[in-house]
């Protein structure tokens, strides 16, 4: 029998046996180790708290293969489904061992026999959602018609490089391109929402906001805010993007929305990942306001 495969087998009856013993109250021994894990869910099974993934290989620790693995927290399969792809460490701890950290980084394009909420199409007129922004001020969508207004979804704690902090790095990146040029600039206004609200409170994102503009006391928030709500003001307008996220237990499992709203109010494309680039959001802009680059 070829090593690897036997040691891969041997490791993965070692987790197995780990599922037997797992225990959510348990607490992580100092011994515990952790892998960094990415692949594609095959299986959610929630009464048994697992899920099957097929993994890229796991360095240090084991091969490419297809198993199950725990998952702590349970009310984190009311948004895991079959062909997510997702990024999490692997814990390993004694005989046990279980995903944390979970981060959703391709959603499944097929929701097979899984009930998904339904998702903003182009064309569609956004509903008039009420948030609070960073100055702890009620705002509604329909204040920014008459302008291209680019809405993304963060959290402000987000660990994950490519994920919400990515979110934010490709908004700066449009605000410097907006700022260019005055004639967009005025046609457009950001808004980065936070669906952790009871972290993220006005403060928390003015300084957060502040940060990642660069000017910080001297940040107006006048072309770029940073708002969150109520948790049922930020599941609302979550919801009407198709966004997914759970939080529970320290941690947040989510995946990534960016909309293009026209200044008529509707919505022109939704971003489902972390691949769109700052300058398609920008060819975006210039396009709904006529303003498209000369070839």
């Amino acid at each position: 029998m070829n090593k690897t495969f036997k040691w891969g087998i041997l490791v993965a009856l070692a987790l197995a046996l780990g599922f037997t013993s797992f225990a959510c109250g348990e607490r992580t021994s100092p011994n515990a180790r952790r892998f960094e894990l990415k692949g594609k869910v095959v299986s959610v099974e929630a009464d048994k708290q697992q899920i099957t993934v097929a993994h890229e290989e796991i360095k240090d620790y084991m091969p490419s293969m297809t198993m199950p693995f725990n998952v702590k927290d349970a009310s984190a399969f009311s948004i895991l489904r079959p062909g997510d792809e997702i990024n999490a460490r692997l814990v390993v701890d004694g005989t046990r061992s279980w995903l944390e950290d979970l981060v959703i980084r391709q959603e499944s394009v097929d929701s097979g026999t899984v009930e998904v909420p339904v998702e903003a199409k182009p064309g569609d007129e956004v509903p008039n959602y009420g948030l609070v922004n960073q100055d702890g001020k009620p705002i509604k969508l329909h204040n920014y018609r008459g302008k291209a207004l680019l809405l993304t979804f963060i959290f402000t704690r987000c660990p994950e490089p490519d994920q919400c902090t990515l979110m934010s790095e490709n908004f700066v990146s449009l605000e410097q391109s907006l700022r260019s040029n005055p004639e967009l600039f005025n046609k457009t206004h950001l808004l980065s929402v936070s669906f952790d609200p009871e972290f993220d409170t006005p403060a928390v994102l003015r300084s957060y906001g502040a940060a990642h503009t660069g000017r910080y006391s001297n940040e107006d928030f006048e072309h770029w805010e940073f708002a969150s709500g109520t948790p049922d003001q930020v599941k609302g307008i979550a919801q009407y993007f198709g966004l997914r996220y759970y939080s529970g237990n320290n941690q947040i499992i989510h995946g990534l929305r960016t909309a293009v709203i026209s200044p008529d109010g509707k919505v022109h494309k939704v971003y489902r990942g972390n691949e769109w680039k700052p300058e398609e959001v920008l060819r975006d802009v210039q396009q709904i306001i006529g303003n498209k680059p000369s070839d």
